[in-house]
């Protein structure tokens, strides 16, 4: 072919960076570019059940593989979609928000169209992306209109946030040169600049020479933005504990040696808590310090040295470095530490202890229970997601086997986000490995926000597995304010009529209310292999939770009455 249509050139960019799923919903503004993913081989629609959902979908996808792309329509549809774009942009995650909006001609008469507000202005929701994307393109010339598409998937992947392209209806269809897709986007990171990460380098090798009881706090970017491999190797070569926060989970091996568990302020187990407040040096990986990830704001460091890598800076005690890039700095730190630990003598680290209780068969089940029963369940390499709420607290109290994906919103903490999420993961998942099992924590509050998109999962004969707590109710909710305020209740669904309502054909639909029936459905062989979608309520206790969670809704509840 010597051109191809714009449309096409779009899916064709997003397959040479192995996305293989489209996210979104059909509208009359971006339906003729819907027709080209069928153009691309191997490439697929999901057709979510509504927009807000399609950008959880998105999001999920993204955090295994990279980069996700979701199509809505103008005005209706990607207002809808806007708060899962925010979590997006929040949790640092990579996503192209492709907008089908009106024609440029129409744009230019400023017609009284449907989805608009009525006054003429085409451009009033581009704006509204502004703050919630890294970069925009509101295209309107064919000819630069290739360079914008590159211009933006590089700056989604790149950055690892969100991006906003406005593609008008009647440029879809028409053609560019085909020539363009032999070269590939160039995805590199920007080079540091020499001699600003030379001093980075300098400073943080004294520091670490002086040192003799360091400490590495693997956080949320660490993943994200791909240094999970620098950070275990810098682990490897100096021996140093390394931590991770509850948004870092699955940012290190939580099977390495110097693994010391999960740092979460007051919030973290006493040994933890001693390692990394009695520490001489912090070197922080992709931070992220939101409330729920460091319990309140509660870190307390008795040493002021601490060094912050992050995806667009670095930070030393109070120095601070921009657009030295974390990537590059700890690659260089790498191939220059080992002289600096020579005289470093490893300090012992808390052994991650997961003690599941051994409890009578009939023993109703508990928060407590559960978590620590799971770590014992879980594979090396399943996809771990857990809801805002009792799970998002629960897993922290888990150990992840390695290759593990935990996934997570911590810092956006947009209820009902997991389930759309579940649905991209999957997807995402089963393009890579059809045996990679993942599996969803969630409230049966938090799944009545989005109970939908498990009907898109059946669609597409994904084999996830959906364990719903049942603990009737916003239990989170009633921990931080209004214990028996009706605001905080639900109206009870027969979750298990969920699967055979949307359709499904092979499935599982089972409760579980005693340990005993845990453990038997975890020693069951054929239940430990994705091969169906399975649905399993865990019914609890309407006040049970993690410990931690009851202690940080203590702590959110005292600072809304004092603040």
């Amino acid at each position: 072919m010597s051109s191809i249509t714009l449309g096409r050139y779009l899916f064709e960019r997003l397959s040479q960076l192995q996305v293989q799923t489209i996210f979104g919903l059909p509208g009359d503004f971006n339906l003729s570019l819907l027709d080209k993913i069928y153009e691309v081989d191997g490439m697929k629609w999901a057709g979510n059940a509504n927009e807000l959902n399609a950008a959880y979908a998105a999001d999920g996808y993204s955090r295994v593989k990279g980069l996700a792309c979701l199509v809505t329509t103008f005005g209706v549809g990607e207002l809808s979609a806007l708060n899962g774009v925010a979590g997006a942009y929040a949790e640092h995650v990579g996503l192209l928000h492709v907008v089908g909006v009106p024609s440029i001609s129409s744009q230019a008469k400023q017609l009284l169209l449907h989805h608009t507000l009525g006054n003429g202005d085409f451009t009033v929701f581009h704006r509204m992306s502004n703050n919630i994307s890294q970069t925009t393109a509101f295209i309107s010339d064919i000819n630069s209109a290739p360079a914008e598409i590159d211009r933006c998937i590089r700056e989604a992947y790149i950055y690892q946030r969100p991006v906003y392209v406005g593609l008008p209806a009647n440029l879809v269809d028409l053609n560019v040169p085909a020539s363009l897709l032999d070269t590939p986007i160039d995805l590199s990171l920007r080079r540091n600049d020499p001699d600003a990460q030379e001093e980075v380098l300098d400073s943080v090798l004294k520091l670490i020479k002086e040192s003799t009881n360091p400490v590495i706090l693997v956080d949320a970017c660490a993943s994200r933005h791909s240094c999970k491999a620098e950070v275990e190797k810098l682990v490897d070569l100096t021996q140093f504990p390394v931590v991770s926060t509850p948004m870092g989970k699955s940012g290190i091996n939580e099977n390495h040696p110097r693994f010391g568990g999960v740092y979460v302020g007051t919030l973290s187990s006493p040994e933890v808590k001693e390692l990394v407040e009695t520490s001489d040096l912090i070197l922080s990986v992709g931070g992220l310090m939101s409330d729920f990830n460091t319990g309140s704001f509660s870190y307390s460091y008795k040493t002021k040295s601490v060094v912050e890598f992050h995806s667009d800076y670095t930070k030393i005690k109070q120095a601070t470095f921009p657009g030295v890039q974390m990537k590059e700095t700890l690659q260089a730190l790498i191939a220059q530490v080992a002289p600096a630990v020579t005289q470093y003598s490893p300090v012992p680290v808390p052994k991650v202890k997961v003690i599941n209780s051994p409890a009578e068969p009939n023993t109703p089940l508990t928060q407590e229970w559960l978590w620590t029963k799971v770590s014992s369940w879980f594979q090396e390499g399943d996809i771990i997601i857990t809801e805002t709420g009792t799970s998002a607290f629960g897993i922290v109290q888990s150990k992840f086997p390695n290759n593990t994906v935990g996934i997570s919103q911590v810092l956006w903490g947009s209820i009902g986000f997991t389930v759309g999420a579940t649905l991209g993961a999957v997807m995402a998942a089963e393009e890579i490995d059809p045996n990679k099992r993942v599996i969803l924590f969630v409230g049966d509050g938090s799944l009545q926000l989005t109970v939908q998109e498990i009907s898109t999962m059946v669609k597409w004969e994904t084999k996830p597995y959906l364990f719903v707590l049942n603990n009737d109710g916003y239990t989170i909710e009633r921990l931080i304010h209004g214990m028996n305020a009706t605001y905080n209740d639900i109206q009870p669904w027969n979750n298990l009529a969920l699967l055979p309502l949307f359709n499904a054909k092979s499935y599982d639909a089972i409760r579980v209310a005693t340990t005993g029936e845990v453990d038997q459905l975890f020693n069951d062989p054929e239940f430990n292999k994705n091969s169906k979608i399975r649905m399993i309520e865990v019914m609890l206790p309407r006040m049970d939770a993690p410990s931690n969670l009851v202690k940080q809704a203590e702590i959110t509840a005292r600072t809304n009455a004092e603040n």
